[in-house]
């Protein structure tokens, strides 16, 4: 009979190649690594290397080869460039491995790349993408946070600023082309990568996102822009803006304001599948008596269409719009500077 143990695979997480690989050091080496690293990171490898059991040494071996060959695709990478390192890495592990690797190496060194990005100042940002194309400069925002996106577009001429939130709006999964043409952007003017492998996702709910966060002002003219162009996507991007759940941002006087002007019956239908929070904060800005009806009103309601709930929502938030609009509540977490009320 057979005893032999069949192959080990590397099915187990990258926590816990760090673990074993670690553990195949030299004290004295290991701890060289671990001083290297975060709090946190040194916490997570701490934790990984308490949960190995036994582990058979075809296993560790493995996992010191793939770190190894992951340091010579980095190598080569960085003193020839991917064609040369392909072509070195095929001569060692054949045509499959060494593409497989050298995929893995890259994506690794673009997210890095694209992180220092993600840390600039919003200023420097749009410095460095105005001079690209709307398309690359609308490729690159999706990717950023909602805040910084709209941070940058405000530093834009109007004309860019309308065009790049249009290509936003209109984006769906990004082709491998476009990805490829965004890295190549920001290598030439931030000597930073993006990884290839993630499918960019722009569309409306992207666009109302980054509108939320800026200057009324700002997100109205672009509204506009995109309204002269498709009057349908504007109107999903302005059904998107605002959200029901985004009143647990008003303040209090701001929520007595909206609770004056709303339908009861709206209100309880609004709060059946609210958050509790929400919940809560509507509640408090009631009289005594106007919460226990509203909690009555609540407990007793039977079951209704979600569109009904979905409907009276709308109508609430129709309410907040305009008393935004017309500046007798304010939504924290718009962009710019707001005049203080008091």
């Amino acid at each position: 009979m057979n005893n032999a143990q069949p192959a080990p695979t590397l099915s187990i997480t990258n926590k816990q190649k760090a673990a074993l690989l670690v553990l195949s050091l030299d004290v004295s080496t290991a701890t060289s690594l671990m001083r290297t690293l975060s709090q946190s990171e040194v916490e997570d490898l701490t934790l990984e290397i308490t949960k190995l059991k036994s582990v058979p040494s075809s296993l560790t071996d493995k996992v010191i080869e793939e770190f190894q060959s992951l340091i010579t695709a980095q190598e080569y990478l960085i003193d020839g460039g991917a064609e040369q390192a392909l072509a070195l890495l095929e001569k060692s592990l054949g045509p499959e491995r060494a593409a497989a690797i050298i995929e893995r190496v890259k994506a690794i060194t673009n997210v890095r790349g694209f992180n220092n990005l993600k840390k600039a100042d919003p200023y420097q940002v749009a410095n460095l993408l105005q001079k690209e194309h709307p398309q690359t400069i609308a490729l690159i925002l999706s990717n950023l946070r909602a805040e910084q996106s709209s941070a940058v577009l405000e530093q834009f001429q109007t004309d860019l600023r309308n065009d790049v939130i249009y290509r936003i709006a209109t984006l769906g999964k990004v082709s491998p082309a476009l990805i490829s043409e965004m890295e190549d952007a920001l290598e030439s003017v931030a000597e930073s990568e993006i990884g290839h492998g993630a499918n960019v996702m722009g569309g409306p709910k992207s666009v109302a996102g980054l509108l939320n966060k800026m200057r009324n002002e700002a997100s109205k003219e672009i509204t506009e822009s995109i309204e002269l162009r498709s009057p349908e996507l504007a109107q999903e991007i302005k059904n998107l803006m605002f959200l029901f759940e985004d009143i647990i941002f008003v303040d209090d006087r701001g929520i007595q304001r909206v609770l004056r002007e709303v339908d009861k019956k709206d209100l309880a239908l609004a709060l059946k599948v609210a958050d509790e929070r929400l919940k809560t904060k509507i509640l408090s800005n009631m009289s005594e008596r106007a919460q226990e009806m509203l909690r009555e009103e609540l407990q007793y309601m039977g079951p209704v269409r979600l569109k009904e709930v979905e409907s009276a929502q709308a109508r609430i938030v129709a309410v907040v719009k305009q008393l935004e609009e017309s500046g007798e509540i304010i939504v924290a977490g718009r962009g710019g500077t707001e005049e203080v009320v008091v």
